[in-house]
């Protein structure tokens, strides 16, 4: 089987890797997380949940507002785990590095994982390097894989008529962080990536009350996870626009930018459907740690299929999955 893969076709390139990975017969799936493509698989073993994920981090620039790519490839796997209820316990590193890479670059890179590392107890346990000719590759790649324990497992196909959905904080921070610095433009420290480990976030959430599905909005942002949630639970979601967490600073350069913040990457949020008796219980919680200050109700779960969002003006318009990918190499 050939696969064309062109460089720079974004949700094109993504959607066809889905289909071969999905109608490939997985003789060795046993039927724990790759034909239904999570972020993560749960593993049970001797009476516990072993949750366990992997990603690959290619995002440009490699330092960047608020992060690098070292703080992106921790958070993101620990949060992966997080998402699923699980408890990050252990990491293993992988990096392809172009010849010349300067040393200086890499010593702060695995300084930003080790300090990410830290914020939410887990260890970097195992690794490996390769370096490649300047000519093959632009500059390190970093994956990432993780396992964890959860008591509860918690999915993104969870919601159920009557939930609550809550947002962890301020949407569209990090994909609008990214493309600025790419840009060039210059708002005094104003914007800054969110990328943050949430798993001691999410810890405080699920000790608060009944969570049915959790979904962090990295590529695609809060329209992506909210439609795909709403997609696999077989429901459909109302938002109230008023309700939506912005930083001003995000929605003006947004504009400049000509991009939706609802269509861009998060790296230190989640969303959540909470059951309605333990939404204010669970916001509560939320707002308790710094990584959730900000964090909202924004919506409910409905009968249907759809995501509406009801606008600041009175009406009503569909939130549509981005097209493509809005930012690329966010993450």
């Amino acid at each position: 089987m050939k696969v064309n893969l062109m460089h720079g076709a974004g949700g094109e390139v993504m959607g066809e890797l889905l289909r071969v990975i999905t109608n490939l017969e997985h003789n060795n799936a046993g039927g724990i997380g790759l034909e239904s493509l999570d972020d993560g698989a749960v593993i049970p073993l001797n009476g516990q949940n072993i949750v366990f994920t992997t990603d690959n981090h290619v995002v440009s620039p490699i330092f960047f507002p608020g992060g690098d790519i070292g703080r992106i490839a921790v958070c993101g796997t620990i949060n992966d785990l997080a998402m699923m209820g699980g408890r990050p316990i252990a990491l293993s590193c992988g990096m392809v590095i172009p010849e010349g890479f300067e040393v200086a670059d890499l010593e702060r890179i695995v300084a930003s994982m080790d300090a990410a590392l830290g914020e939410c107890g887990a260890s970097l346990v195992t690794g490996d390097t390769k370096v490649l000719e300047r000519s093959a590759l632009d500059t390190i790649v970093v994956n990432t894989a993780g396992i964890g324990v959860a008591e509860r497992v918690v999915r993104d196909n969870g919601l159920q008529p009557g939930d609550t959905i809550i947002v962890s904080g301020t949407i569209g921070d990090h994909g609008i962080a990214i493309m600025a610095h790419r840009e060039g433009f210059d708002f005094g420290g104003q914007i800054k990536s969110d990328v943050a480990p949430l798993w001691p976030l999410v810890e405080k959430a699920l000790a608060a009350g009944d969570i049915h599905a959790m979904k962090d909005p990295t590529r695609g942002g809060f329209a992506n996870a909210i439609n795909e949630m709403t997609r696999k639970s077989g429901v459909g979601v109302v938002i109230e626009e008023e309700a939506l967490p912005f930083r001003a600073s995000v929605r003006s350069a947004a504009g400049m930018l000509g991009l939706d913040p609802l269509e861009v990457a998060n790296e230190g949020k989640v969303v959540m459907g909470v059951a309605p008796h333990d939404a204010e219980a669970v916001l509560a919680a939320l707002r308790s740690h710094p990584y959730g200050r900000d964090a909202a109700i924004v919506g409910e779960v409905v009968e249907g299929s759809n995501v509406v969002m009801r606008t600041a003006i009175g009406g009503e318009r569909f939130i549509e999955p981005p097209v493509g990918d809005p930012v690329p190499r966010v993450c």
